[in-house]
């Protein structure tokens, strides 16, 4: 599968070749089974969302997203249309008449893929039933006080229900064949549903992160060297996750095709969930959205120019480095402190403020934190130096005006202006007001929000703890925006990739990442990223560059180095990356954008219809748990309680 970018990619070793022969795609229908159909939540939702042109233009009217309805949603990104065939008419119309609402329509993103939405609550009054039914089938019971995982049963039996309905009840004469691809334990009940009731289809079950590593990886254990010395499920118990989890191992242990989406996830999913993936996935993008040809430089400097208005405002009065040598950093995704390496970054940033202070360098380093979490409001002293800079904006302009009127007189007139006459007293206590104006008694505010948990939040005690305020001496500056970006925010009135584009470098050191789009959407843009070997993406360039590091790509050792030999090596990257020249960070900005064919879904797209093909040989009707030699059944959990 050779690629065109040859200088940077070594070759995709591992991945198969294919034959030309397809698959007959006109005698099956494909279902995409995912709580992120519409419906953002994380990285589920770019996965499917960037993936839907690839596969709608291979399987047309044949593909199908199922999900679940929520209004605000709808309103914005469905267009509701009729079902281009009569056995999808049928199965819903089945499903309405028993007085469970079902939507269909267009998702309204590139490639138009057909959806099929479900009203969870208009299903509610199911549940007990259908919680008896989940029993029966792998004896596994949800307790009442965990809403997510009732709504994940009351999706998944509505999944079931409606598969249940195309494969027998109104199929036309030409019987079709039905694969069933589910992303994650929330979509997993319907998986096991459908093998409990024999249907006649194949079935693909993808993790994209495992339940119990994310919560163990949170609580700073030595996750990956310890994987084999788990108890799991008196882990998932302590957690009180133990119901999720079994789910979640069901459904592993019940479909046809298991795939994760990194080697590390596969890894960790053998040991987890105790089977090992049948295909690797690795996710990609629709490079054609962010693609920019020769124009992202142009872009950089566009949005980096937004960027730093916003900074003039929120460091008024303390702005005393020169924004033409400041460089701008950000992390940004799910606030999930050590997970994320919030931690180690904090730490990193700390030590590079030291030795860029030691060695007097000239260089300014702004970070961003763009990390949601809750909030009241925004900070007042934020909002005020906004004022404050657009009211010098338009100071400066009005003198600007009466200065240039009087010089185009005076020239007319053919003489050399005297300067101190053409800026009268009046211009000049115009202009010592707003100097005045600029003049502040406190340090910048560390955040742009007030935020609710202010004194147990992590990033912001490591921020006290380390010492990093926006000092006048500190070359190194943090700034924390606990909210999502938005080109409509009256503070930073960009959109992440806007945001992103204008930025230096996006800094993801990881401790829990199964792939990682953040560095990934940085590569693609042109943007230098750092990233570790235990995050998918991490592994996956390890696997295919020859040498990241001249593309842009920094990986962080998190896996055989301690804590603080990562943080070491992370802060050498940083002073590193400070002492580049804006001619060496333009060309390695040149360098970085020119992988974005290697993460491209018209290639990485073809790793993932592996499992298709795979999943359609499989036998459609034997029960897995009818075998007892069977290694992929579904567990039993005699001593889980049925709440």
């Amino acid at each position: 599968m050779p690629l065109s970018r040859s200088l940077s990619v070594t070759s995709l070793n591992g991945l198969p070749q294919w034959d030309e022969e397809d698959l007959p795609v006109d005698d099956l229908l494909l279902f995409e089974i995912s709580w992120e159909v519409t419906n953002k939540v994380g990285g589920i939702y770019t996965v499917i969302q960037t993936k839907a042109k690839i596969t709608s233009d291979e399987w047309g009217d044949n593909y199908f997203m199922i999900g679940p309805y929520y209004e605000q949603n709808v309103r914005t990104q469905v267009e509701i249309c009729d079902p281009p065939s009569h056995t999808i008419t049928k199965a819903i119309d089945s499903i309405k008449a028993s007085g469970c609402q079902v939507y269909f329509g267009r998702w309204l993103i590139e490639g138009s893929p057909y959806v099929i939405l479900f009203d969870i609550g208009s299903a509610a009054w199911n549940l007990n039933r259908w919680k008896g039914e989940f029993w029966d089938a792998c004896n596994v019971g949800i307790p009442f006080s965990d809403r997510e995982a009732n709504d994940a049963l009351i999706f998944g039996s509505l999944t079931a229900w409606f598969l249940k309905e195309v494969t027998t009840k109104h199929l036309v004469l030409d019987k079709p064949n039905l694969i069933a691809h589910f992303h994650e334990w929330q979509a997993g009940a319907g998986l096991v549903l459908s093998r409990y009731r024999k249907l006649p289809i194949a079935t693909i079950f993808t993790t994209h992160a495992t339940l119990l590593g994310r919560y163990l990886c949170a609580a700073n254990v030595d996750f990956y060297n310890k994987l084999d010395q788990f108890d799991i499920d008196v882990e998932a118990g302590e957690r009180q996750i133990y119901h999720r989890y079994c789910m979640e191992r069901a459904s592993v242990h019940c479909a046809h095709v298991f795939t994760t989406v990194s080697q590390i996830t596969g890894i960790e999913a053998e040991h987890m969930l105790k089977r090992t993936a049948d295909v690797i996935t690795p996710n990609g993008l629709n490079i054609k959205k962010f693609s920019a040809m020769h124009e992202f430089q142009n872009l950089h400097a566009m949005y980096k120019a937004q960027i730093q208005e916003f900074v003039r405002g929120h460091f008024y009065g303390h702005l005393d480095f020169n924004l033409e040598k400041t460089l701008f950093f950000f992390i940004a995704g799910r606030y999930e402190f050590s997970n994320k390496g919030a931690d180690i970054f904090l730490e990193a940033l700390s030590r590079l403020n030291f030795l860029l202070r030691v060695h007097r360098s000239d260089v300014t380093v702004v970070v961003f934190f763009i990390m949601p979490t809750k909030t009241n409001n925004f900070n007042v002293e934020t909002l005020k130096g906004q004022a404050v800079r657009k009211q010098l904006w338009d100071t400066a302009h009005t003198v600007k005006e009466k200065f240039g009127k009087k010089l185009y007189e005076a020239l007319l007139r053919g003489e050399i202006p005297d300067l101190n006459k053409i800026l009268d007293r009046d211009d000049a206590t115009i202009m010592k007001r707003a100097i005045f104006s600029t003049q502040r008694q406190t340090l910048p505010p560390v955040t742009t929000h007030n935020m609710v948990e202010d004194t147990t939040d992590p990033i912001l005690n490591t921020i006290r703890r380390i010492g990093l305020f926006n000092g006048r001496a500190d070359r190194v500056k943090v700034i924390v925006h606990p909210e999502f970006l938005s080109s409509t925010s009256p503070l930073l009135p960009l959109d992440y990739e806007e945001f992103v584009r204008g930025c230096h470098l996006g800094v993801f050191p990881s401790y829990y990442e199964p792939w990682g789009y953040t560095p990934a959407e940085c590569t693609v843009m042109g943007i230098p990223s750092v990233t570790t070997n235990l995050s998918g993406f991490g592994c996956f360039v390890q696997e295919h560059v020859a040498d990241p590091t001249a593309y842009g790509i920094y990986i962080t050792d998190r896996r055989f180095r301690s804590p603080d030999e990562s943080c070491n090596q992370l802060t050498q990257f940083l002073y590193n990356f400070c002492q580049q020249s804006r001619r060496q960070r333009i060309i390695q900005r040149n360098r970085t954008e020119r992988l974005s064919d290697l993460l491209d879904w018209r290639y990485l797209g073809r790793v993932s219809e592996e499992a298709t093909p795979c999943a359609a040989t499989q036998p459609r009707v034997t029960h897995p748990a009818a075998n007892p030699h069977n290694t992929h059944h579904c567990p039993t959990r005699g001593n889980t309680p049925q709440s």
